[in-house]
């Protein structure tokens, strides 16, 4: 069950942006822009995404949390009716599922920052967490793919949700650097360890369940255009969050192709689409 020429290609041009992004919080960990402010802004900042993020199609666009949430009081009413209308049990499941691993994912964030505050700062309120410009120019991009190609635009945005969970693969890294942010990576990195389990298998089977959908040569070149746009946008965005430890040369730097490719797993890859069609 190999992969298809053009999905290996629009891994090819994804993978030196992942490792961008990647690089950008591994830069961070040991920046000098890296201090007991900029810990607390970026897990706010990740906490707001992790609750309220928005623009890989949820439901009507109300987010990670309020769209799996609101999809479940509309659609209880037809679990398993048999009608025309008629939703089936397993997919009312698999939304149950991920508005747990959502909310988790946000508990575990708000626990460590929570543990790693001063004691003058006030605990984690989820309804008093903001967004920040480059998020909200990755989310309206989204949107606006969404908007203009459908389905197609939906795939994209769910192929580069989470930056091929570069976020927690660096953030578990974070356990091995001592100094004065040692309670802290190791709190980092216990709940990106969590997460990166709940995540990259989910994360796989988005990417190579392309394979699946029938799109054209032509319509897989229109979605690297449209994968590249966003994950260009996510280097920033995730620059920005992390209080920018890359400066805009090796951003430019990164767009150009300048850097290591993030090399991808096919042989885990392989394993979830056997595993998926055995089911």
């Amino acid at each position: 069950m190999a992969l298809s020429t053009e999905l290996q290609r629009l891994i090819d041009v994804s993978a030196p942006l992942w490792a961008g992004e990647a690089e950008v919080v591994r830069t961070y960990w040991t920046s000098p822009v890296r201090t007991m402010e900029t810990d607390l802004l970026w897990i706010r900042r990740q906490c707001s995404k992790e609750f309220n993020g928005s623009g890989i199609g949820e439901y009507k666009n109300m987010g990670v949390f309020m769209g799996p949430l609101m999809e479940l009081q509309e659609v209880f009413p037809n679990i398993d009716t048999g009608g025309p209308n008629s939703i089936s049990r397993h997919y009312v499941l698999d939304l149950i599922e991920t508005l747990k691993d959502e909310y988790e994912h946000f508990c575990l964030f708000s626990d460590a920052y929570d543990r790693i505050k001063p004691d003058d700062v006030p605990s984690m309120n989820p309804h008093e967490l903001a967004t920040w410009d480059e998020d909200v120019a990755l989310t309206s991009l989204r949107h606006g793919h969404i908007a203009e190609h459908g389905k197609l635009g939906i795939r994209a945005s769910r192929f580069t949700e989470g930056g091929y969970c570069t976020l927690f693969r660096e953030g578990m890294r974070a356990k091995d650097i001592g100094g004065e942010f040692a309670l802290a990576n190791g709190l980092i990195a216990s709940a990106c360890t969590t997460i990166f389990e709940d995540e990259f298998g989910h994360m796989l089977e988005g990417i190579a369940g392309l394979d699946s959908e029938g799109w054209s040569a032509g319509e897989f070149k229109l979605m690297e255009e449209l994968v590249v746009d966003q994950l260009q946008h996510r280097v920033r965005m995730r620059n920005a969050e992390f209080s920018f430890p890359l400066t805009e040369e090796r951003v430019q730097d990164i767009f150009a192709g300048k850097i290591e490719p993030e090399p991808f797993d096919y042989a885990a890859a392989e394993a979830r689409l056997h595993a998926h069609a055995a089911e």
